[in-house]
């Protein structure tokens, strides 16, 4: 079958036409095994009530690769409001696009109607500046095919009779690994900026190339993800970073010049005279957190970020040193500054932000062995991030290590041992003085010695 092609105008205006490819049950490897119960049982009410039900988009892609979706969102023809009153364990929400969300424990299954073509004005749907702000229009299956974003995101697993349905040539770009978008490029990027950072995310997931055509635009257009809400870019941070597939996406967000458009001061970083040990350091992060995911380990946006963000910290904080700034200082004001620059681009929730913060004024700490010092940072609530973050650091820099073999070691001591190792002989004193006219001055002289040794060594800059 010959479909229209997917850049072409004439598809939107005659979406009505197209003829779907249609690949019945034999022909494909989707199995109702592979599919959530959660998933199933939307389908099937929907059906067994007489409207139409499809498993679409990721899903559906991921399955005929062969993988395991963890997310399943289902297309229907029922309005939102006709979905509520099938389940009693349903919500709404969203104003941009009205959803259905329905709950199973901690499962959710994302139920969308059928999305329109409509101009402008046309039912709830609000348009500035070719960015869609609102779209509560509906429409047929045709017209949500081409609605959606890339080719292979538009097949539909139907409940009804388990074939796949393909109006957009998605099966063909599957076969050939090729990430295509449907209509013109830059106005599909236009109306949503953050599909850039889709084409991005899904290239390094699948690791699919990005079509002539959907890339030529990104790197002229990138500068509008700036107009992009910054809450709605982290959650997106957090799909490309946090995936199992990061370090990939850093690349390609690098390579396509996005990755200024929202950590510009790490990309600066990257271009800066420190650009290779800067990079290696955010290799290593970056691996490390996607060999976490695939093995199903805990990860944390607060870890990652302090890393993306470390380089821009340095930096600025000896740039104040040069300018006379004192050590505390101008470590304070580096991270304050670089954090506020951050947050006007991707919004980092506070409970994340702060844990950052921690990490980064932990470091100097582990050069302190004092006994009281060592016992505090040890029993500190982010020891283990911090701890774990100068093992990163010094994977780049050398003469860490040092460090990072003794609070190793501390760790797999005992209380008693630990605190018998660090003490530190009294100096010798006179025998001829009376006892009660050594002691004071000497625990006086201890007090003050271990205030300025702490003051100096903990205004260092971690890497110094």
């Amino acid at each position: 079958m010959n479909l229209p092609e997917a850049s072409s105008h004439s598809v939107l205006a005659n979406a009505k036409s197209l003829v779907p490819r249609i690949i019945p049950r034999a022909e494909h490897g989707i199995s109702r095994k592979n599919i959530s119960n959660g998933a199933l049982r939307v389908l099937y009410r929907l059906h067994e009530a007489g409207f139409q039900a499809f498993l679409v988009g990721g899903a559906v892609r991921d399955l005929l690769l062969g993988g395991r979706p963890k997310d399943f969102d289902v297309a229907t023809n029922a309005t939102p409001e006709q979905t509520r009153a099938l389940f009693r364990n349903c919500r709404l929400i969203g104003r941009r696009f009205r959803l259905a969300h329905v709950v199973f424990g901690r499962e959710i299954v994302e139920v969308a109607t059928f999305r329109g073509i409509g101009e402008e004005g046309d039912g709830d749907r609000h348009v500035v500046d070719g960015r869609i702000l609102r779209d509560n229009v509906y429409g047929g299956i045709e017209e949500d095919a081409i609605r959606r974003d890339f080719t292979i995101n538009a097949l539909y697993y139907d409940i009804a009779d388990f074939s796949v349905r393909d109006y957009v040539g998605g099966i063909v770009d599957l076969q050939q690994r090729s990430l295509r978008l449907i209509g013109d490029p830059e106005q599909r990027y236009r109306e949503d900026p953050v599909r850039m950072l889709r084409a991005a995310r899904l290239s390094a997931k699948l690791d699919f190339a990005i079509s002539e055509e959907a890339e030529a635009p990104i790197r002229a257009l990138a500068p509008l993800l700036a107009d992009v809400a910054p809450a709605r870019l982290f959650d997106e941070s957090l799909k490309l970073f946090l995936s199992g597939h990061g370090l990939e996406s850093l690349r390609r967000l690098h390579s396509l010049d996005l990755l200024g458009q929202i950590c510009p001061a790490t990309a600066r970083a990257l271009e800066g005279p420190n650009r290779e040990r800067f990079g290696r350091l955010l290799g290593h992060s970056f691996l490390s957190t996607d060999e976490r995911v695939q093995n199903d380990r805990p990860v944390t946006p607060a870890f990652l970020f302090s890393a993306l963000l470390w380089e821009p910290v340095r930096s600025e904080a000896e740039r104040l040193l040069g300018e006379g700034y004192e050590h505390a200082n101008a470590w304070s004001v580096a991270v304050e500054r670089i954090l506020h620059q951050q947050a006007t681009r991707i919004a980092i929730p506070k409970r994340f932000a702060m844990a950052m913060e921690e990490i980064w004024l932990l470091q100097p700490r582990f050069e302190l062995r004092q006994r009281k010092r060592v016992m505090r940072l040890l029993a500190h609530p982010r020891f283990r991030a911090a701890y774990d973050f100068l093992v990163l650091r010094s994977h780049e820099e050398p003469e860490l290590c040092e460090q990072v073999q003794w609070w190793t070691e501390a760790q797999g001591m005992s209380a008693h041992d630990l605190s018998e190792s660090l003490a530190v002989p009294s100096p010798a004193r006179s025998e001829d003085a009376p006892a009660g006219k050594r002691k004071r001055p000497r625990r006086r002289k201890r007090k003050a010695g271990s205030a300025a040794g702490g003051a100096e060594t903990a205004t260092q800059i971690p890497g110094e």
